[in-house]
């Protein structure tokens, strides 16, 4: 990047033109409107779709409930991402416990190196689980526990998350590749600190006001960080289900 602004094609509208092909990663399409146009074979994946009454319109239909459910219905479980209890909170998290354990299973069974292996550009397998494990350090070790030093060094923060962020500065993650022995481990620790907090935790608790780690002039509740704990993991599950079956 030379630090230049990217051209805008905002507002524009493009006739006869071919596309075939062609992909889109981390573009702003919000509002596009296609119409007559060939969209066989398109592929949308966009884990906000399903945040804040997002809709997605295919020939006047709001698909977004249908996705939602039919996702709910691939990974039992999913549906109690939404819980706003104590004890909601803990099932949602023995679900995606069950789910992981049964993932990571059937990556240990295929082909030595699969871990490791990258499909279309995407994280890997152990990549996946070492962003998890940043996430659940910034969201329930900084944010809602206020732990001074809660990054484990394997932890993966997004590319973009350097630019500004108030949450790391960077220097809290390691620059080395960590064996995948050494990120199960950091992965074992930090769902167990995440039962042992549901273990105890209260429903006035929940309720209380936490700051965004990324924007702190933006309030949080415990409940929403948590909630995007739980958000972050059924999404990058089914990132890793999908591209374990394309690796096998």
């Amino acid at each position: 990047m030379d630090g230049t602004e990217p051209e805008s094609l905002r507002g524009r509208t493009f006739r006869a033109r071919s596309l075939r092909e062609s992909r889109f990663v981390g573009c702003d399409l919000a509002g596009v409107v296609v119409r007559g146009s060939d969209v066989a074979g398109m592929e949308v994946d966009s884990p906000w779709l399903l945040e804040e009454d997002g809709t997605f319109l295919v020939n006047g239909v709001d698909v977004v409930p249908l996705v939602d459910a039919e996702l709910d219905r691939r990974f039992p479980g999913r549906e109690l991402r939404r819980a706003a209890d104590p004890e909601g909170l803990r099932r949602a998290w023995a679900a995606l416990e069950e789910s992981w354990a049964a993932t990571v299973a059937r990556a240990g069974r295929m082909p030595a190196g699969t871990v490791d292996r990258s499909v279309d550009g995407e994280w890997s397998f152990a990549q996946t689980l070492r962003h998890l494990v940043m996430a659940t350090d910034l969201w329930l070790g900084r944010t809602v526990l206020g732990q001074e030093r809660p990054f484990h060094p394997v932890g993966l923060p997004d590319d973009d998350d350097g630019d500004g962020t108030a949450a790391f500065d960077g220097s809290e993650f390691s620059a080395e590749e960590p064996s995948f022995e050494a990120v199960l481990e950091a992965r074992a620790d930090r769902q167990a600190l995440v039962r042992a907090y549901l273990d105890g935790v209260t429903a006035e608790e929940l309720a209380a006001p936490r700051r965004n780690p990324h924007a702190p002039e933006h309030e949080e509740t415990v409940l929403s960080c948590l909630r995007t704990v739980l958000e972050e993991e059924w999404e990058h599950h089914r990132f890793a289900v999908r591209d374990l079956d394309a690796l096998g």
